[in-house]
């Protein structure tokens, strides 16, 4: 004989089913304000790196492109029937960020001396991105430890690299303002180039941040 319903089963099952669509709205929230942001970032820097050809620009926002792709792999998780794995994303975004790191190497060395011009708009938007990545990455972060979801760790894992390389790019850009040192800008760009390797390897290999 089947037990009679409490009326408090109802409301616990309701519950349980609203806390994962909160977490999958707040999610595809989060996502759509970083897919917005990256858009600006990386269209600014690289307009950036046209008026002033900076090699630190230039790798700067590339990453910024590979963080778009990231964001918007995660956004794609939440609509129905869509075909994308995963894996296939992250080993992707890995090999992207390896030929990134060859293409800084290799510009840096032939720019060596080469001139380029103070960016302003470059300086403001890596001081924006310093500033506005840390705060995504942490939000994301705290997601990802919600909902259990190793791509929106990852992607939590690029927003802070953006912000790594944001600080190292501005860092660059105002010496030159200042100092008009001419290598300094491709030794920004080749400071950048161990943490795009580091967060390729964690890209192949679907590292998060250990939620799990």
């Amino acid at each position: 004989m089947d037990s009679p319903a409490h009326p408090g089963d109802e409301a616990v099952c309701c519950g349980s089913c609203a806390a994962p669509a909160s977490l999958s709205r707040q999610v595809a929230w989060l996502q759509t304000v970083t897919i917005a942001w990256m858009v600006l970032e990386c269209a600014g820097s690289l307009w950036a790196v046209a008026q002033a050809h900076s090699v630190a620009l230039l790798a700067f926002g590339s990453d910024s492109l590979i963080e778009l792709f990231s964001a918007s792999v995660v956004l794609l998780q939440f609509l129905p029937r869509f075909p994308l794995k995963k894996a296939h994303a992250e080993r992707a975004a890995a090999i992207l960020l390896y030929l990134l790191a060859a293409v800084v190497v290799l510009i840096a060395a032939m720019s060596y001396r080469s001139p380029m011009e103070t960016s302003c708009l470059g300086i403001g938007i890596s001081a924006a991105a310093l500033i506005v990545m840390p705060v995504l990455a942490a939000l994301k972060r705290r997601q990802a430890h919600a909902s259990n979801d190793r791509a929106l760790a990852a992607d939590a894992t690029q927003s802070a690299t953006c912000a790594y390389l944001a600080a190292v790019t501005l860092a660059g850009l105002v010496i030159y303002a200042i100092w008009h040192i001419a290598w300094v800008d491709s030794a920004a760009a080749l400071a950048a180039v161990p943490i795009l390797i580091i967060e390729g390897c964690r890209a192949w290999r679907g590292d998060g941040c250990g939620c799990a």
